[in-house]
């Protein structure tokens, strides 16, 4: 009811709306209606109420619920049922315990994220209402040998979500979006499977959006960055996530019916920050050193080692980093 009366507002703006109208409207007392309305103000909400006009929405606060990013989406399946919250562990520790019961594109979204992790177990830093931490559920039916390149959807659903608001950026194959060579974006797909049968995968992406200088620690200060210190202004979280549904959707789903993913292979090419550079592949203890030529047709980075033999890295367990630097 109170997400009835919070669409009724939005749909209203330029115009109060009475107690007894908003009662009339759902069949619930006017009693019901004002404490609905307190929990609205609650959660951030700003309503004018004025004696004997009703009430009128002013302004709404910087939350990533479902409410809040709708009017912007126009996906039929990904992020249409959200499950948000201040405070969690993990998004995609949250989205692993609810996937098997959940549609495919449920997200799971937080503030805060108090354990988060990326790729390797490394930790995530996520400060409160900052930045973009997010889980999306998938359920494709492919064999999950093929699940790795999925994560290619995911960068360059989110470079091509940035470009959309005016913000030019880099995919550091496979899993992370740079500007000006820093990391502000980390992705971390993770699969749960039988044999030939996916049960289900979760892609966690987390985007540092307005952090500040001071929110890194200072061993990651000069490898991060956000997008807030890198544009010098403040983005629009909620559209930027819209954004970066609505791409992801349309890049997911030739992958899904027709095991296609040369859209976003061809984003990934176009936008590479390793492409025609001097790179260390890094597996355990071991350090290879070479220059990446390509992303291949099955998402996998073509480089040729010192010695002149040419491989198809996968993904997998491997690290990747400039010979120079992070990039």
């Amino acid at each position: 009811m109170k997400n009835k009366i919070l669409k009724l507002l939005k749909n209203n703006k330029e115009e109060f709306l009475s107690g007894e109208k908003i009662s009339e409207e759902f069949g619930v007392t006017r009693s019901a209606i004002w404490k609905y309305i307190n929990t609205l103000k609650e959660e951030g909400y700003e309503i004018e109420s004025v004696s004997r006009k009703g009430y009128r929405i002013i302004s709404e606060p910087d939350i990533l619920t479902y409410e809040e990013v709708e009017n912007d989406l126009n996906t039929s399946f990904i992020g249409r049922n959200i499950y948000y919250f201040n405070t969690i562990s993990s998004t995609n520790i949250k989205a692993k315990e609810i996937a098997l019961k959940e549609l495919e594109g449920t997200v799971v979204i937080a503030e805060d994220q108090t354990t988060g992790k990326g790729r390797l177990g490394r930790d995530w830093v996520s400060s409160k209402g900052r930045g973009i931490w997010m889980s999306i559920i998938l359920k494709p039916e492919a064999d999950p040998i093929k699940v790795a390149k999925i994560t290619l959807i995911g960068a360059a659903a989110v470079n091509k979500a940035l470009e959309d608001i005016g913000i030019k950026s880099q995919i550091k194959w496979p899993n992370d979006v740079v500007i000006n060579g820093k990391k502000i974006c980390g992705i971390l797909t993770e699969m749960n499977c039988e044999l030939n049968m996916i049960n289900y995968v979760v892609m966690g992406i987390g985007i540092n959006v307005n952090l500040q200088e001071e929110d890194f620690p200072k061993n990651l200060i000069d490898k991060a960055t956000s997008l807030k210190i890198a544009e010098k202004r403040e983005i629009n979280r909620k559209k930027l996530l819209a954004n970066i549904l609505n791409r992801f959707e349309e890049f997911y789903i030739p992958f899904k019916n027709s095991d296609d993913i040369s859209k976003a292979i061809e984003i990934c090419r176009e936008n590479s920050a390793l492409i025609n550079k001097e790179v260390s592949i890094i597996k355990g203890e071991e350090i290879k050193t070479g220059k990446a030529l390509d992303i291949n047709e099955e998402g996998k980075l073509v480089v040729m080692f010192e010695n002149g033999i040419v491989e198809n890295i996968f993904s997998g367990e491997v690290s990747v980093r400039g010979v120079e630097g992070y990039v």
